[in-house]
């Protein structure tokens, strides 16, 4: 009883200050202490600058093995690749006369690792385990931008092309691509930053988890939970449950154990990511089941989150 007491204990000291920053933000929400132009704000201020200036400092700051990073990040590409197709076959053969099949599938795969991923894995591992979750997110991110053009662009239809050629210009100026990657140059070539920088980027770094985390929390809708029940509680099932159960049992049976291991679990478990309502948008999608979708997600999987790690805490895997 007490070991399971002290699992679940662990485990809610990962997932308790998620949970109750997303609650805060609901709250000042609805009392009007933050509001729509302060969430758009600061949103663009998290991903344009704090968000970057954390990941880049994580990387220089930290030790690293590329040699067994490599091999982490080989897994982690080909296991997202095959879920998704996974998602795309299984979601079609059940949904085949729908017209939003496709943000059903989108919403079914791309996790919000950016961002509630970082902060799961920041509470659980600390820096150590946001330098290689950040080599995760440069990963993922190319990898949803693609799979969410394929499951979005209608079937017959040729836009995909020009959908393609913009992901890869949205990649290409993305700011957390690019802090990672001149975090991952800056550490090769061991070229020093200055202290100044460290500590001023270190200001930016401690801002951008609570205040994304607010913005997240303010930006739910609740409301649209409501709306076309059976297409969300179907993509939210794969998201939090079928996704972090395959994608970590085949890590476990792999051999991956400790922070690897629970980085692959944090960051599968995570809700659906804000850019899956853009995404769909801006492809012609269901807005509004993506919109559902992203605040089922997020309300649930601080639930499934703190399960999951109980799980594999009892099993002294991560």
């Amino acid at each position: 009883m007490d070991s399971l007491f002290a699992q679940m204990l662990f485990s809610f000291s990962i997932t308790g200050p998620i949970c109750l920053m997303l609650i805060l933000g609901v709250a000042f929400r609805r009392i009007g202490l933050i509001n729509e132009n302060f969430i758009d704000v600061a949103s663009r201020l998290v991903f344009q600058v704090t968000l970057p200036a954390m990941l880049f400092l994580s990387i220089v700051t930290s030790e690293h093995d590329f040699s067994a990073a490599s091999e982490f990040l080989t897994f982690s590409m080909l296991a997202n690749i095959l879920f998704f197709l996974f998602t795309y076959v299984s979601v079609g053969s059940v949904f085949k006369r729908s017209t939003d099949k496709g943000v059903i599938v989108q919403g079914a795969f791309r996790a919000n690792t950016g961002i509630i991923g970082i902060a799961y894995v920041a509470n659980a591992y600390g820096d150590k385990g946001i330098a290689l979750a950040a080599l995760y997110v440069a990963l993922t991110t190319f990898i949803y931008n693609v799979q969410a053009v394929v499951c979005l662009t209608p079937k017959g239809s040729v836009s995909g092309l020009s959908a393609g050629k913009i992901v890869v210009k949205t990649l290409t100026k993305n700011p957390l691509i690019i802090s990672i990657l001149l975090g991952m140059l800056f550490y090769l070539l061991s070229i020093p930053v200055p202290d100044i920088a460290v500590d001023a980027g270190s200001y930016f770094a401690s801002m951008t988890l609570p205040l994304a985390l607010l913005c997240t929390g303010g930006s739910l809708d609740l409301g649209s939970m409501k709306k076309e029940k059976a297409p969300a509680w179907v993509a939210s099932s794969y998201k939090l449950i079928l996704a972090p159960l395959v994608i970590s049992t085949a890590a476990y049976s792999y051999g991956f154990r400790g922070v690897e291991l629970g980085i692959l679990f944090l960051m599968n478990a995570s809700p659906v990511a804000a850019a899956s309502y853009v995404m769909a948008r801006s492809m012609g999608g269901n807005a509004v089941l993506a919109a559902n979708i992203i605040a089922l997600t997020t309300v649930l999987s601080t639930v499934t989150v703190t399960m999951g790690v109980a799980l594999l805490s009892a099993l002294s895997a991560i």
